[in-house]
């Protein structure tokens, strides 16, 4: 397992953080030939392909009529993501609610309006297509996601209410009244693989999740915490069982809406299992021959392949196993 190419943790374009300062670089960039734009809508991308073969639908500026920044509807967030030799790459997030659209097109067959523009294209979200993205589109994908959903969910200042507006190209929000700049925010998060003297895998069962649905265990940490303790702590407090050593083995983004999900392997020095319901409903051990016929049979379904459990369950496994 290549714990440095994990599905989200594979960015190839450079932030050029520099750039965001300039009050132009959106749009300016809106007029250049080489910048290619990614499309958020309801908290999904537009993207072209599918199965193992996806790849993001990036747009031409000139493609996009109806978004430029002259003529977008009210709502619209503009993100400048950076750049590579090839192009420079903004988001273009869509606000949830419709437009009334005019259903029309130009000569060229452009659409008239964002309505019509949402209609035309194919949308899916970055749990289902992460992994199946390439390095450049995964890392644009990630941060895009990340940020739109800051951006969402901190309309107002925390420290007046007041409303706060984007600034610094889209990496920023300022409180129009008291003026206090805010950040995006990541929440660290362990997930961790726990593993028995007998070097049989612990999964568990959330009630949230699909009936059948196992996965490896995580939570957040918590202040004054190490990422060691964390992992200690929340094995001991969903399943009750004591870990000794814990072995880091690598991370990625995780912006549903703000986890960075850092992965290990905690070895247990104690194997019976008491289980905190509200967290975990079930919990088993598994040998490797035992979670692949279960998988097999349909008995245990695995975390979808863009998330860290699903690596951290293969590399303990050995290889790539059947299933999304």
């Amino acid at each position: 397992m290549d714990w440095t190419r994990l599905p989200l943790s594979r960015a190839t374009v450079d932030r050029a953080a520099l750039r965001r300062a300039d009050a132009r670089t959106l749009v300016d960039g809106w007029s250049d030939p080489r910048t290619r734009v990614l499309l958020l809508h309801e908290g999904r991308l537009a993207v072209v392909g599918d199965g193992d073969e996806v790849r993001l639908d990036l747009r031409r500026p000139a493609d996009l009529g109806p978004l430029a920044p002259d003529r977008a509807p009210d709502g619209v967030l503009r993100l400048y993501l950076g750049e590579d030799e090839e192009a420079a790459y903004q988001a273009v997030v869509l606000p949830d609610t419709a437009w009334a659209g005019t259903g029309t097109v130009d000569i060229e067959g452009v659409p008239t309006s964002a309505d019509d523009l949402v209609g035309r294209l194919v949308w899916s979200t970055l749990r289902d297509v992460g992994h199946a993205l390439g390095d450049r589109d995964a890392g644009l994908a990630a941060t895009a996601v990340g940020l739109a959903a800051w951006h969402e969910r901190h309309p107002r200042c925390a420290r007046c209410g007041a409303r706060t507006e984007a600034e610094l190209s889209g990496w920023t929000r300022r409180c129009t009244e008291d003026g206090s700049e805010h950040y995006p925010r990541t929440d660290p998060a362990v997930i961790m693989a726990v593993i028995d003297a007998e070097d049989r895998l612990l999964l568990g069962h959330a009630p949230h999740w699909p009936e059948r649905r196992f996965s490896t265990l995580a939570g957040y940490v918590e202040p004054g915490e190490s990422l060691e303790g964390a992992v200690r702590r929340e094995v001991a407090e969903e399943v009750g069982v004591v870990v000794g050593e814990v072995a880091y083995r690598g991370s990625q983004p995780w912006p549903f809406p703000a986890s960075l999900m850092l992965a290990f392997v905690a070895r247990a020095t104690t194997t019976e299992l008491r289980l905190d319901d509200e967290e975990i409903t079930e919990a088993r051990w598994f040998t490797r021959e035992e979670l692949t016929a279960a998988v097999r049979t349909g008995e245990v379904l695995l975390p979808m392949r863009t998330s860290v459990a699903r690596a951290l369950i293969e590399d303990w496994l050995g290889e790539r196993i059947g299933g999304e």
